[in-house]
Formats: structure tokens, C-alpha cells, sequence
């Protein structure tokens, strides 16, 4: 019998070590390259960075036009062209370092908006769980009895009590008269 080949790997079973050709150093990972690329284009976007590179063109353009012809490194009549295959790949790779810091930061700010979401939800179940506890305390307070409502209604109960006292009173003041005998004139 001929054996199934599977072609997922079983669990039991260990995996291989794959080597790599070219090792990429431990310390440089795609978190250390994005943090560089931020500071890069962070200090692009700075003018002390254009201050500097308005400087270093400037004087390249002032050497190469004013120093004599065999000092000169990228003449004029050349066009500058090794400026410009500087500027050019400064620009080539600034670009997508750029590209990168803004991808980045978008990511930051995609999760710190979640964030701000899921906090303004709970802060909204928060404030409907509030106002339904303060809504139940104001149906449990119609009719639970208050100190003022207690005082009026005991009020009430000492003058219907002061009333039938004295209707009790006037009922026993003729019983009262009536049964005992008035002493006898001489």
C-alpha cells in the first residue's frame, strides 16, 4: 500500500529550520527602519533642514560658477548635472520615507480614533445607565414618603385626634353632670 502524503504539517511533527541566504541584522527590524524614516522626514520638514540644503546649493552653485575651471567639480556648461543627480536622489529616497512617516502615522491615528470610539461608547453607556438609575430614583421617590409629606400627614392625625378628643370631652361633660347629685340646699 502506498502511503497519503498530506500536505498540511501535523502538529506532533517538528518543522524544519529554513536558513536564510542573506541575514539581516537582529537589530534592525521594520519597527527601528519606520522610527528612522519618522525622524528623517520629521527633519525634512524642518527649516533648519531647508535652511541647510539652501546653504550647501548655494554654495555648490556659487564654486562651480565663480572658482576657476580646473576647480571646479560640476561646471556650468554641464549643467550642474551632478547637483542634479543629487537632488534627485535625495529626492528618490526622501519620498518614500516620507510615504512611510504618513502610513505610519495614519495607523497611529487610526487606532488612537478606535480608541476614542470604544471610550465614547462606554461613556455613553455610562451616561444612559446613569440617567435610567436617576429615572427609576424619581418613580421610587413619587412614592416613597418625604419628612414634609410625614409632618402634614401627622399634622392631620394630631387635629382629627385634637377634634375627636374634644367631641369625646363634650359627650362625658353631660354624662358627667348628670350623674352626680348636686348637694342639697339647706
Amino acid at each position: 500500500m502506498s502511503e497519503r502524503r498530506t500536505t498540511t504539517p501535523r502538529v506532533d511533527t517538528p518543522q524544519e529550520v529554513r536558513r536564510q541566504l542573506i541575514r539581516k541584522p537582529s537589530s534592525f527590524s521594520t519597527e527601528t527602519f519606520g522610527v528612522i524614516s519618522e525622524k528623517f522626514a520629521r527633519f525634512m520638514g524642518t527649516p533648519r533642514f531647508l535652511i541647510w540644503m539652501s546653504v550647501f546649493v548655494a554654495v555648490w552653485l556659487a564654486w562651480n560658477t565663480f572658482a576657476p575651471e580646473a576647480a571646479q567639480f560640476d561646471p556650468r556648461a554641464l549643467n550642474y548635472t551632478l547637483l542634479t543627480l543629487i537632488l534627485s536622489l535625495q529626492a528618490s529616497y526622501a519620498a518614500p520615507l516620507i510615504l512611510l512617516a504618513q502610513n505610519r502615522q495614519d495607523d497611529r491615528d487610526r487606532v488612537a480614533l478606535e480608541q476614542d470610539r470604544v471610550q465614547a461608547e462606554r461613556a455613553l453607556a455610562d451616561t444612559e445607565y446613569l440617567t435610567r438609575e436617576v429615572a427609576a430614583l424619581r418613580i421610587a421617590l413619587r412614592d416613597a414618603a418625604t419628612r414634609d409629606f410625614i409632618r402634614s400627614e401627622l399634622r392631620d392625625l394630631l387635629e382629627e385626634m385634637e377634634t375627636k378628643g374634644l367631641e369625646v370631652r363634650q359627650r362625658e361633660e353631660p354624662v358627667d353632670e348628670v350623674a352626680e347629685p348636686k348637694p342639697l340646699s339647706p
